[in-house]
């Protein structure tokens, strides 16, 4: 029984176990398996008592996982040692340390660079050459003239050296025999001194065997420490270049410290020319490359200017200066500038001009306005002084000439459009002889500290209100019309002058009338009684024009009108009142052809962008043409920067002004004001007296008759005025759509006037009321 259980485990061994000669054929087989069975005691007697068999019992189910060949196991391996290796070259320490060894590499290159930079001007013309070029390209030729100078005795003085060469070996043998013989002399001579003070005639060798020993000493130094000391020379060096080329150059971008890359923010020559190169204009780029002096001679010299820098740029054929303009905001991130830091203007054919601002220096404040802050008090005078209004990109206080020229300020709202034209009228007031007349129709308080000032003020934006500012531009072309009727021209051949304008009574004073918000007034849609709009822009809208005939005559008798409008249309601003206004000025606006509207199709050509301010940052910066200011030669608009003035601080202004009136004896009233009445006259009779023979006569004309009559007494009237001095029944009246007098009706009055007492005042020229006559 024993055997038989000892061939049935044998069997067992054999089929499970060991390794047979197939398996040993195979090619891709692994090493052979050999099985270990356990060993079961069998040498008890008690057959008959069970057998403990010590192991694991395994389920039939389970399946046996097959058997893997090397060449898997190598592949296996292969794949893991590629993925750890690109892992640890793409690891953050490992391309922070390759772009940390690659910089330091480049800073020692371009340390050597700059010394052979710096070897090859100084033994060499390239300086000299690099100057002509600059002085060539700005045009300046006694700077030419000197560098040109320079290089020929440069190039005579290298000259010379060079035939010195042809004469320095024999004269070096020459000096290297004399240097020996006299050494040799100066130790032999030593030698003997040391000989007859010590009485040994071998101290005569002695120096020269020291001065051999001290060689000899020096060879074999040199020789067991010149490793030592090659590679501390040499680590010196290094270093050296290193420190050379850090603080002289910078290193490429691509292996800057991550979050560190450098920005240097000066504008350079060779900085603009890459960033035109880079603008993405073939005809440009080629140019640029084909020149000799790689662009360099497109730039005038770069001058500071204010808070930033100014180069002018020569465009070679084929570049258009809108090319540039169309790509300022790449042009002003090739210059590492945000693109409100870049102003782009066109001061000759073919040549563009570049305002590059310092960084953030646009985001500062410009300070407050010398009005509020002169010490000595404001003086003002409209023909010979400058409001000032603000400051230019270069930095420079910029003030404006208000004489005889139309206003108009737009922009979107909430910019600063009030407060810049405020700011205007704050210095104009400061001249006495100045007469406002203003229209707030926006009606929150914005001009209400000028009540004690104007003639007439009106606030509000009603229909009401805009009916009122109508009638008060009419009432300022009654005025203007008065004035040009009654001008003596053979006095006055150049119109209204400083003299006739500040004389006491002359009626020629300043006048300014002002309208803000006036978009209100051009789209109101109210009728009068003769169905003829107050808004609109047709020859029937009474406020487009009243507009329209102040803009006509109005500045050659001393008669201003300013306007301030919001987000401009046509239909809120029309063409001929845009075109009307001499000084144009605009805040940021949406789009390119609301800048066109605001400030001109020349100004926007030459560079003008209030569509490019930004909207909410830049408040109170304005576009102007430029009228009243000096400009730089070429330029057609300016950027400014206008000072604020608090609601606070204009009511001082205003006090301020009040008190300076009242000492000069100058008062605010209304036309006329200053004007000494003549006594004793009476409106009727004079009407009469001029009148006499015609049946009728135009208003004007009747004013103009008056004048002549009685300079002193009637030239401060307006239409108005005599209006209101005539009785109800004596008024002009509207015949073939022009305002008459009736001479008939007059004559009435007047008898009327003299048989039946009235109640109706007959005023003088002071506006007081006269006697009544029964």
């Amino acid at each position: 029984m024993n055997h038989d259980n000892r061939d049935d485990q044998t069997g067992r061994g054999k089929d499970s176990g060991g390794a047979s000669p197939t398996h040993h054929d195979r090619e891709d087989a692994l090493a052979p398996v050999i099985t270990l069975h356990h060993h079961t005691d069998t040498s008890t007697t008690d057959t008959g008592s069970p057998v403990v068999v010590e192991g694991e019992v395994i389920s039939s189910s389970a399946v046996v996982s097959p058997v893997r060949s090397r060449r898997e196991l190598y592949r296996c391996d292969v794949t893991t040692a590629h993925r750890h290796t690109v892992a640890v070259a793409t690891s953050t320490t490992t391309i922070t340390t390759g772009k940390a060894l690659v910089r330091h590499t480049w800073f020692v290159l371009a340390g050597a660079g700059v010394l052979w930079t710096r070897w090859r001007d100084t033994h060499g013309t390239t300086r000299y050459e690099r100057q002509m070029r600059a002085a060539e390209a700005a045009c300046d030729q006694d700077r030419l003239l000197e560098w040109e100078a320079r290089d020929v005795a440069e190039k005579a003085r290298r000259h010379g050296r060079v035939m010195d060469w042809i004469n320095a070996p024999l004269a070096w043998l020459k000096a290297a025999g004399t240097a020996v013989l006299s050494v040799l002399g100066l130790l032999v001579g030593l030698g003997v001194v040391l000989a007859l003070a010590t009485k040994d005639i071998t101290q005569v060798i002695a120096p020269i065997v020291a001065v051999i020993d001290a060689v000899a000493w020096t060879v074999a130094f040199v020789t067991i420490y010149g490793s030592l000391l090659g590679a501390l020379a040499m680590t010196g060096a290094v270093v050296g270049l290193w420190a050379l080329g850090k603080a002289r150059t910078d290193a490429p971008a691509w292996v800057a410290p991550g979050g560190q890359r450098p920005v240097d923010d000066t504008v350079t020559p060779s900085k603009t020319v890459i960033a035109l190169r880079d603008l993405g204009i073939p005809t440009l780029t080629r140019a640029i490359k084909r020149s000799e002096d790689a662009g360099g001679a497109m730039l005038s010299p770069i001058r500071i200017a204010g808070a930033g820098v100014e180069v002018d740029i020569r465009l070679p054929s084929g570049v258009a200066t809108s090319d540039i303009q169309s790509r300022r905001r790449r042009l002003a991130e090739n210059l590492d500038r945000h693109e409100h830091e870049l102003f782009i203007t066109v001061p000759a054919p073919r040549t563009v001009r570049l305002w590059v601002a310092d960084p953030g220096a646009l985001d500062e404040p410009i300070g407050p306005s010398p009005l509020v802050t002169d010490p000595d008090g404001v003086r003002a005078d409209i023909y010979t002084g400058h409001a000032p209004w603000g400051r230019d990109l270069r930095g420079q206080t910029r003030s404006i000439s208000l004489l005889q020229s139309h206003l108009l300020i737009t922009g979107l709202s909430n910019q600063g459009k009030t407060a810049a034209l405020r700011a205007l009228a704050l210095w104009a007031m400061f001249d006495p002889t100045t007469e406002f007349r203003i229209a707030d129709l926006k009606g929150i308080g914005d001009w209400h500290m000028f009540g004690t000032l104007t003639s007439e003020l009106v606030e509000g934006p009603a229909d009401e209100h805009v009916i009122a500012a109508t009638e008060m531009l009419e009432h300022v072309v009654d005025e203007m019309q008065r004035r040009l009727a009654s001008l003596d021209r053979d006095r006055y051949p150049d119109g209204v002058t400083r003299d006739l304008a500040r004389k006491p009574g002359s009626g020629f004073h300043p006048l300014f009338a002002i309208v803000d918000e006036a978009q209100q007034a051009y789209m109101c849609p109210v009728l009068d009684t003769d169905r003829n709009p107050y808004g609109g822009r047709t020859s029937r809208s009474r406020f487009f024009m009243a507009v329209r005939k102040l803009h006509n005559q109005g500045r050659a008798v001393n008669v201003h009108l300013w306007q301030g409008t919001q987000d401009p249309t046509d239909q809120n601003l029309p063409k001929l009142v845009r075109e009307g206004a001499h000084i144009r000025g605009s805040l940021v606006v949406g789009t390119e052809s609301q800048a066109r509207m605001a400030v001109g199709d020349k100004a926007v050509d030459g560079g003008a962008a209030p569509h490019l301010l930004r909207q909410g940052i830049d408040k109170g910066t304005l576009v102007l043409n430029g009228v009243g200011m000096d400009l730089p030669a070429g330029e057609s608009s300016i950027i400014l920067r206008t000072h604020f003035i608090s609601g606070d601080e204009a009511t001082e202004l205003v006090t301020r002004a009040t008190a300076q009136r009242a000492k000069t004896g100058h008062t605010t009233a209304g036309p006329g004001t200053g004007t000494e009445p003549a006594p004793h006259r009476n409106l009727l009779d004079d009407l009469l007296t001029v009148m006499t023979g015609h049946t009728r006569m135009r208003t004007q004309e009747a004013l103009a008759a008056l004048t002549t009559l009685d300079r002193a007494h009637y030239q401060a009237w307006t239409f108005a005025r005599l209006t209101d001095e005539l009785p109800t029944t004596a008024r002009p009246y509207k015949s073939d759509g022009v305002m008459v007098l009736s001479t008939h009706r007059i004559h009435d009055a007047h008898t009327h006037h003299h048989t039946e007492p009235t109640t109706e005042p007959i005023t003088d020229s002071d506006g007081c009321e006269g006697p009544q006559k029964p």
